[in-house]
């Protein structure tokens, strides 16, 4: 899954400790979310979009062009 985390973090000048501390997760659960090698479970998408004041769907992009077809 795609995300923007690591553009959102740097526009708030966060670090990945920061951003993981505001989260309640560990540094290397946010390294493992940026890379893509981690889907967040659906209440830490949430968190993450409340912290970000973004969407869900503004943050992550799971690729699949045929929801939005419909």
């Amino acid at each position: 899954m795609r995300n923007t985390l690591p553009d959102l973090r740097r526009e708030r000048g966060w670090s990945q400790q920061h951003l993981a501390d505001r989260l309640g997760v560990s540094r290397q659960t946010v390294i493992s979310l940026e890379r893509g090698r981690f889907d967040p479970s659906l209440p830490l998408a949430f968190r993450i979009a409340r912290v970000f004041e973004r969407c869900i769907e503004e943050i992550f992009d799971d690729g699949d062009d045929q929801a939005s077809a419909s």
